[in-house]
């Protein structure tokens, strides 16, 4: 499983679950956020990132929502 910022990189590289994250510099975080609306995202992220996981999948599967 890939938490990225570059989906098709993860396409190339062949992995099979691939979460998009925020963005290139702060994959998992946005620092221009209020500190509760950032760990609110984060934590979105991160239970995106488990559902993923639980996921049966075949193939590579990006997880948008």
């Amino acid at each position: 499983m890939h938490v990225c910022t570059v989906v098709p990189i993860s396409l190339t590289v062949g992995a099979n679950r691939i979460v998009p994250a925020v963005a290139i510099p702060h994959p998992l975080g946005n620092p221009e956020l209020p500190k509760e609306e950032e760990k609110a995202l984060r934590r979105r992220l991160v239970e995106k990132a488990l559902r993923a996981l639980e996921t049966p999948v075949e193939g590579q599967t990006v997880f948008e929502n």
